[in-house]
């Protein structure tokens, strides 16, 4: 986990190190192919010979990826477009060399070379994106213990007025805790709000909405919804006190979150910007006189609430 401080990330060192290499790495085979092409390929059995442009200009290419390496080794999170653009490189140069050796363009020698020369740099690469997804979406958590949930349901209001302690003395509370406003999960169950508040108030029990913008900032996306109770956690200590961490890649991006992405968008649930902690993940939760009733913590991003399997935990 990166330390963040002020909205800037302490940015390990082998980030640096690495770009620094690559860039090191690019510049000598940058050289090498500008400079004496017939020696460029020579370690793979080719020979240059009559191709000199066409060495240089990859000789010219490489050029570029080494000095965007070098620039993005100040700040690998900040310059993260450019790390972006060399792994991008990466890949394609892996692809072509796997299907030019399977419809026998290169020989196998060339093929592995090129392969195993890129594949050195996709994975420090890789890291370093997800490192930036991390901490462009995730908001660093708070380094102190979380608090207790009867704490955090004293210290929390709902916009009705009332802590959330309180309100939980009076009635069942379904505390709905959503994903950023701009995920198309989030849109979906924003568009089938009102078959949750009606489950609810079947049950005698009262939803309220667990968001991550300071208050009032929900309103632009609940629209005529906006009578629903909420609570906003922009800091989402409410989210860690009821056990609600950040999602990892498979969470985030695993088969099921396709296939429902897919669905929800098809449905016209569409893609917003992002509003919130991109990484937080969502949850339902049963809550009364300051205890968990029942919890329904979600698996992946696309989880959506089943009341009627929550409530089906109490009876």
């Amino acid at each position: 986990m990166m330390e963040c401080k002020q909205g800037r990330c302490q940015v390990p060192r082998w980030m640096t190190s690495v770009l620094w290499a690559a860039s090191i790495y690019c510049m000598a085979f940058s050289l090498v192919s500008i400079c004496w092409p017939d020696q460029a390929f020579a370690c793979t059995g080719l020979h240059a010979t009559g191709h000199h442009p066409l060495v240089r200009m990859i000789g010219l290419l490489y050029l570029v990826f080494a000095m965007s390496c070098l620039f993005a080794a100040r700040d690998p999170i900040r310059h993260w477009r450019l790390v972006l653009l060399c792994t991008i490189k990466t890949v394609a140069v892996i692809l072509v060399a796997v299907i030019t050796w399977w419809q026998d363009i290169i020989p196998p020698r060339l093929a592995i070379l090129l392969v195993l020369d890129d594949l050195v740099w996709l994975i420090p690469f890789l890291m370093i994106l997800w490192a930036t997804v991390q901490a462009h979406l995730g908001r660093p958590p708070r380094y102190q213990e979380p608090l207790s949930i009867a704490e955090a349901a004293s210290s929390y209001e709902l916009s009705s007025g009332e802590s959330l302690s309180v309100a939980s003395q009076q009635q069942e509370i379904v505390l709905v805790f959503l994903r950023h406003f701009g995920c198309t999960f989030t849109r979906q169950l924003l568009r089938g709000l009102e078959l949750l508040e009606a489950q609810a108030s079947q049950r005698q029990a009262r939803l309220v909405l667990v968001h991550m913008l300071q208050s009032g900032k929900e309103l632009a996306y609940l629209g005529d919804r906006s009578g629903i109770a909420r609570i906003a956690d922009p800091y989402c200590e409410l989210y860690r006190s009821f056990g609600l961490g950040k999602a990892g890649f498979w969470e985030l991006f695993g088969p099921r979150v396709w296939l429902r992405g897919i669905v929800a968008l098809i449905r016209g649930c569409g893609v917003g910007s992002i509003a919130g902690d991109g990484l937080q993940m969502p949850g339902v939760f049963l809550f009364h006189r300051d205890s968990i009733i029942a919890s329904q913590p979600a698996q992946s991003a696309a989880d959506l609430p089943d009341l009627e399997k929550l409530f089906r935990k109490t009876d």
